[in-house]
């Protein structure tokens, strides 16, 4: 089937307490493992795409990808733009084909993020393309994005609501403690937040930072209200080290294939066993 919005699974999502994964495109293989877990498990998935990751993929590259995945996967599948980082950014990609879009206004002043989300919602929305905003700064590391823990702010329950009242974004990603990247020791997630903030808005709220979060907290943070949850490092740490043992192994190896395949085959299991555990499986 054709690319979806994100609005496409947000009320089966709701009404049936589950989070659908986004899952960070990086090249062929990355998006090739996605599908086929998506495909096999039965359920939505959405692809995510850094600035970074469209430099190194191509715009053009990418989007004819994600499309052919979406055509050969028979389940909903959105093509989202992750931290778009201004409106020129989200236009173009909205120009070449996303479905879906996050504008990261958290490092403007709280009223210019309301300001600059709601212009970035208007044309989105006029042409039928989900939004995602932020509110709150995550820290740690992904792609090109870089915030020392000592910069990463909370949200606010309130500001958050208003936030949502006056964008009308069609997800909320907030920052509730989790990080970008893997975690040293186990995150401290402000489950307090997502339910204050949950309770008073009609969108779902984002969890970034999914790699390496314990099983049982993500289980309560989507009981709570969490309805898409970004992973990325995991499948980059399956994908690599994978690549690493069987070149330790074979030295000599020289043959792409030989090595991209069974990567491709451990990022899948990754994003299979996250599919299964924010309870997507089976929804199509």
């Amino acid at each position: 089937m054709p690319l979806v919005p994100m609005t496409a699974f947000i009320e089966d999502a709701k009404k049936n307490k589950y989070a659908v994964g986004q899952f960070n495109l990086n090249n062929l293989e990355f998006t090739q493992a996605i599908t086929e877990a998506a495909a096999e498990e039965k359920s939505p998935v959405i692809f995510g795409v850094s600035e970074g990751a469209m430099k190194y993929m191509g715009l053009d590259y990418t989007v004819a990808i994600a499309k052919v995945a979406a055509e050969r996967a028979g389940v909903p599948i959105a093509l989202h733009l992750d931290h778009g980082s201004s409106f020129d950014v989200v236009m173009k990609c909205i120009r070449a084909g996303f479905s879906s879009v996050m504008f990261d206004g958290s490092h403007y002043p709280y009223e210019e993020n309301i300001r600059l989300t709601k212009k970035v919602v208007e044309a989105a929305h006029a042409v039928g393309v989900s939004v995602e905003g932020e509110l709150g700064t995550i820290g740690g590391v992904e792609d090109d994005l870089s915030v020392d823990e000592k910069d990463a702010a909370l949200a606010k329950p309130e500001e958050a609501i208003r936030f949502w009242e006056e964008t009308k974004v069609d997800y909320v990603a907030i920052a509730v403690g989790t990080a970008h990247g893997m975690y040293k020791g186990e995150p401290k997630i402000h489950y307090d937040i997502i339910e204050e903030v949950a309770k008073n808005i009609g969108a779902p709220i984002v969890l970034h930072g999914g790699s390496g979060v314990p099983d049982e907290a993500i289980k309560k943070a989507i009981s709570l209200g969490v309805g898409k949850i970004n992973v990325n490092t995991e499948n980059q740490v399956a994908c690599t080290q994978t690549i690493r043992d069987i070149l330790n192994a074979k030295p000599n190896e020289i043959d792409p294939r030989k090595y991209l395949g069974p990567a491709r085959e451990a990022i899948k299991e990754v994003v299979r066993g996250k599919i299964r555990l924010f309870g997507s499986n089976n929804r199509v």
